[in-house]
């Protein structure tokens, strides 16, 4: 049996689409980080259960919360703005039994899953650049509860000292359907990623803040191939390039004058 977690905060016009598609899962449970908009209402509407809980700017902290409000053993992560595809829907049918806590015996030494996840931005799949690592090798989005946990405020990732399988089956990316929301999704996570270096000690100087983004453009476009993407590779590795200045430009004048991170 498999509890699906949805972390939210306005995300009326996408979670929809989300719970629809963990319609299989024996529960959902969407944490709310106390949502402006219909979030909540829609996603009851979906027969999910709903807990209102503060990120506080902690990913991590927020999805080791989730975990323990969940009744099943087994946990997919899955964000507002993704959808599960009908493969890896197939694939977790045929691996974990609906009457059983535990995955079929060919599954049994796992305990957690990379799942493949490709982006889709301005009506393309995007290939390259800097969503290539997450379709090709994946990420750890299926865990079972106690094999490790969520590290990181931001960007966090899933540790476990188990072994890790793969599956096949993608989950698909539908973000920053405009570029409004795009700025607004990379100025609210640069403020968050700042302070999280900030606290981790991490010295920011004038060279590194101009730098950064531009290696990380030509790493992301040309390096790992972005421009194989089109107009949207570019576009999407520039905004990243863009998220990356503006994390290193924050950190930078808050620690030499003090300005606080605010999104």
């Amino acid at each position: 049996m498999i509890s699906a977690v949805v972390l939210a905060k306005n995300e009326q016009k996408s979670i929809a689409r989300c719970l629809k598609s963990l319609s299989f899962c024996d529960e959902i449970l969407v944490v709310d980080d106390y949502s402006t908009d219909n979030t909540v209402e829609v996603a009851k509407k979906q027969n999910a259960k709903v807990i209102e809980h503060s990120l506080n700017n902690n990913f991590g902290a927020q999805r080791n919360f989730a975990i323990e409000k969940v009744n099943n053993d087994w946990i997919l992560f899955i964000d507002a703005d993704e959808v599960v595809s009908e493969k890896l829907k197939i694939e977790l049918s045929s691996i974990f039994s609906t009457k059983h806590q535990v995955p079929s015996t060919k599954y049994e030494k796992y305990l957690a899953y990379l799942i493949p996840r490709r982006d889709f931005f301005w009506g393309r799949e995007l290939k390259y650049g800097e969503t290539q690592t997450a379709r090709s090798r994946g990420i750890i989005r299926l865990v079972k509860r106690d094999s490790g946990k969520w590290i990181g405020e931001v960007h966090e990732k899933y540790i476990t000292e188990g072994t890790v399988g793969k599956l096949s089956g993608f989950i698909d990316h539908y973000p920053h359907p405009t570029i409004v929301s795009f700025l607004i999704k990379i100025n609210d996570y640069s403020s968050k990623r700042a302070e999280e270096l900030d606290k981790s000690g991490v010295k920011q100087g004038i060279a590194l803040m101009l730098l950064t983004p531009l290696f990380k453009f030509i790493y992301t476009y040309f390096v790992k191939l972005g421009f194989l993407d089109g107009p949207s590779g570019f576009v999407y590795s520039f905004m990243m390039s863009f998220h990356s200045f503006l994390v290193r430009s924050k950190l930078y004048v808050h620690q030499k004058s003090g300005v606080p991170f605010v999104a």
